[in-house]
């Protein structure tokens, strides 16, 4: 039964758990999953976005915190020194009316810790509710290949490697029964053993998941009696000093015959940029296209601009084209970027206009991404290539000018100072007349951080993404040179010849110009390497474990 009085609670008489609080606010505490962030129910992230006080544990305080209003106030229990009161924390702010999100790696309700904070807001009187994530001891096996119940309804058992430890006899279930530990990389050799103790065999099969649900999840399979060999062979353990993961990693281990179904079932490990670092010299905004395709195939996307986007030097121009707009000069406004669209937007706020000064203009956008950046300023597209999402694209379904249906012959085209003719010329040859106007400018970004400067010249990277002869030019000039090691991955001819004149070795063609083809020219690539190491019984590492000057033949 759950404390009703303040004498029931856990926290110590002087504390702001010790007594009723007249609270006005509330606490919520919420499951934020073994660590994939697109584990994070919709419920929790409905919650996230009223918080006001943010207390998260560390493995997945980075997702949740995404999700949180710009402001909220953010605390990390056991990194804030020994000062940090975390009753009086949310005492206080509840007390002021606050919504205090309590985040715990997994599930609340398999956390002691959580169910000493919740009995302690009971016994204060402070309302809250409880929010059930993903379970590490669920979601961790899943990710690694490991069914917990077999088709005959195979029993699982849930156990805490500190009671193995502790010496008492724990009671494991019948021979048969799936077993999932808790237990940290250090204590793994002795939890094995102690499983031994308690009437496992020695030969049960066991796997070790690290990093679990995450791009840096690493899983071994051994049995019990080998599992301490296998580990010192990999060179993972045993000496704290040399060993290149943390003792104290936690890991969830499965003992028993679902093991045997890894090979068949790992779906998230095989990926086949699993882990990979892939860098793409966008902007966040312009890359988050890519950027989810890479992260389907497995890999770990980093965003770095290459450009940065500045006003045009003189406003003339484009203050006319928009008066031109308003006026009903134009037929068409065609959109070949985001930055286009975000340019006219801009003059668009300046002058008190809205989508409404769209309306009895057809509108084009270059592709999907651009076609979204209109309908979040309100704006349906009429035109988007069917085909390829590009000038040429756009071009093979643009309708060529018809007097007798086409009151005005004139197209507005606002884009980069640097745009090439495609477009101009190949509307003129369809019988219509462009105003091709300068709608901001591109320039050079500042150099990225040094530890991204220092990554990239340094092998830090699996792979590098060039989308244009100028990203590559761009990135070599503020960043340097990637390493050897680097996979390079180019799309197109063009880009390619820029990259070798850089000195740099092509690994990766994609078949059609479009960012959507190279990530999966990229990922073919990934997916054949894999299956060559494996038909040769050797290790799958990625480019960036290699050491350097270990080089691969160019893949095209």
């Amino acid at each position: 039964m759950s404390p009703t009085a303040a004498t029931d609670s856990p926290f110590p008489a002087d504390s702001p758990f010790g007594g009723t609080v007249p609270a006005t606010g509330r606490c919520t505490f919420l499951g934020a999953g073994p660590g994939d962030p697109g584990l994070l129910t919709l419920r929790a992230v409905e919650v996230l976005a009223s918080a006001d006080v943010l207390v998260a544990d560390p493995l997945t305080a980075a997702a949740v915190r995404s999700h949180c209003p710009s402001g909220v106030q953010v605390h990390a229990p056991g990194t804030e020194g020994p000062d940090f009161d975390l009753a009086r924390l949310v005492a206080e702010a509840v007390r002021s009316g606050k919504h205090v999100v309590r985040t715990v790696d997994g599930d609340p309700g398999l956390d002691g810790g959580a169910a000493e904070e919740m009995l302690g807001c009971a016994g204060a009187g402070i309302a809250f509710e409880v929010i059930p994530g993903v379970a590490q001891s669920v979601g961790v096996p899943a990710y690694a290949g490991v069914p917990l119940r077999g088709a005959a309804g195979t029993d699982v058992r849930f156990v805490e490697a500190a009671a193995l430890l502790a010496g008492s006899p724990v009671d494991l279930g019948a021979p048969e029964t799936t077993l999932v530990v808790r237990t940290t990389l250090g204590q793994l050799p002795a939890t094995a053993n102690a499983l031994v103790s308690n009437g496992r065999k020695p030969e049960s099969a066991l796997s070790a998941t690290l990093s679990g649900t995450t791009t840096r999840q690493r899983t071994f399979t051994a049995t019990l009696a080998t599992i301490a060999a296998d580990l010192k062979a990999a060179r993972v353990l045993p000496a704290p000093v040399s060993a290149p993961v943390d003792p104290a990693t936690p890991v969830i281990a499965v003992v028993g015959e679902q093991v045997a179904h890894r090979s068949s079932h790992s779906w998230f490990e095989t990926k086949p940029l699993f882990g990979w670092n892939v860098l793409v010299p966008r902007t966040k905004e312009q890359a988050h296209g890519l950027s989810e395709q890479l992260r389907s195939y497995g890999a770990v996307p980093q965003e770095v601009p290459t450009i940065a986007v500045e006003p045009p030097r003189t406003p003339q121009q484009m203050e006319r084209a928009i008066k031109g707009l308003v006026t009903g000069r134009y037929e068409w406004i065609a959109f070949t970027s985001v930055n286009a669209v975000r340019a006219v937007r801009e003059k668009f706020e300046e002058y008190g206009l809205d989508a409404r000064a769209f309306a009895g203009i057809k509108v084009a956008a270059v592709g999907e991404t651009t076609a979204q950046a209109l309908v979040d300023f309100g704006v349906k597209p009429d035109l988007v290539p069917s085909g390829e999402q590009s000038a040429a694209g756009l071009l093979e379904d643009w309708p060529p000018y018809d007097p007798v249906f086409d009151p005005i012959d004139r197209v507005l085209l606002p884009r980069a100072d640097i745009a090439t003719e495609t477009l101009v010329a190949g509307l003129v040859e369809l019988g219509w007349e462009v105003d091709d106007v300068t709608a901001y400018r591109t320039v050079r970004a500042s150099p990225p951080p040094a530890e991204t400067r220092e990554a990239i010249k340094g092998g830090g990277f699996d792979a590098v993404l060039f989308t244009s002869s100028s990203t590559v030019r761009n990135l070599v000039g503020i960043a340097g040179k990637p390493h050897n090691v680097t996979v390079i991955a180019c799309i197109g001819p063009a880009t390619a010849k820029t990259a070798e004149e850089h000195g740099l070795r092509v690994d990766v063609m994609a078949p059609a110009p479009s960012a959507a083809a190279l990530a999966q020219a990229l990922a073919d690539f990934g997916a054949k390497r894999r299956d060559t190491a494996t038909a040769a019984g050797e290790p799958v590492y990625r480019p960036s474990e290699r050491r350097p000057g270990s080089r691969r033949k160019a893949a095209r």
